[in-house]
């Protein structure tokens, strides 16, 4: 088993790495690689070509998993179809209002639809599909992932997703364990959150033109939504119907996460539609984006690190 921490040149200690050392799993047979770069597909290829454990588990260097995440994930690989494993990627209780508002709206299905999994627990153990996994806190087989040459290093921040795309089509099985968790905070500020979106939606379209498929159907709403709304000022009372009941779904999501405390719901209104308005011009944006990564640049620049694990 080998562990992948993708970080930046001046992280001398990931969050994530203390984490690591807290893992319920056996450190003899626990690799940890940490790829420093600007870059962190990049980093991830370069990292994985070293690699020497059967499974690779990708870690951010702000995700902190459970004691019992990775040991979970690793029974499921007993099913020699799966190749992929992951799960949640939950908001730390500690973390301030703001950042709680962000990850409830992420985890809303109004705003992210079936990826709203990937920000909370959903279900039971099942088959899914690269909605609800992500990259932060992901389990796969070496072998087959360097089969397929790694990640496609054009396609950050969506080069994940693209890869689960492709196992499955060629029948390998990808899991989502609702136990199987990392907690990582969100955004820390609005401007933050907005880049993000943006960058979400850019992803999503540079890799719908890469590798086209239905799934990728449903993410047109968010940028047709966005064209309705700059139309809107020009369209007669009855075009105004849908406007409406957009809002009422906005406030009927808002009620349903009421729980979380007045501090955080008055929060949510504006920001589930921020997450569309935002998503929608990345979107636009990405579709018309150049894809080819530049050989040479600074990005592609990665030193690598193997971190022995001190008995407990």
């Amino acid at each position: 088993m080998t562990v992948i921490i993708a970080t930046r040149p001046e992280d001398t200690e990931p969050q994530s790495l203390r984490a690591v050392r807290k893992l319920d799993y056996p450190r003899e047979i626990l690799e940890v690689v940490v790829a420093r770069g600007r870059q962190p597909s990049v980093q991830r290829n370069h990292a994985s070509r070293i690699a020497t454990g059967d499974l690779i588990y990708f870690l951010d260097d702000d995700s902190v998993p459970s004691p019992e995440s990775l040991r979970l994930a690793v029974r499921e690989f007993e099913d020699p179809s799966v190749a992929m494993v992951g799960g949640p990627n939950l908001c730390p209780a500690d973390a301030p209002p703001l950042e709680q508002a962000f990850a409830l709206v992420m985890g809303a299905p109004l705003a992210f639809w079936s990826s709203s999994a990937r920000y909370r627990s959903v279900g039971r153990v099942r088959a899914s599909s690269e909605k609800e996994l992500i990259l932060c806190n992901m389990v796969v087989r070496r072998r087959g992932f360097l089969e397929l040459g790694g990640f496609d290093e054009a396609l950050y921040p969506n080069e994940e997703n693209a890869l689960m795309d492709t196992l499955q089509k060629r029948g390998a099985k990808l899991v989502y364990h609702p136990q199987v968790v990392v907690y990582r905070r969100p955004r820390r500020t609005l401007g933050a959150f907005i880049s993000m979106l943006r960058n979400y939606g850019r992803g999503r379209a540079e890799q719908f033109r890469l590798h086209p498929t239905p799934g990728s159907i449903p993410n047109f709403a968010p940028p047709l939504l966005l064209v309705y709304l700059l139309l809107v000022p020009w369209l007669s009372k009855w075009l105004l119907a849908p406007l409406a009941l957009y809002g009422a779904a906005v406030l009927f999501q808002t009620a349903l996460l009421a729980r979380a405390g007045a501090g955080v719901v008055l929060r949510l209104p504006p920001l589930l539609v921020m997450c569309h308005i935002f998503y929608g011009a990345g979107f636009w944006q990405g579709l018309f984006t150049r894809l080819a990564p530049q050989a040479g640049s600074p990005a592609r620049e990665v030193t690598l690190e193997r971190v022995v694990l001190q008995p407990p």
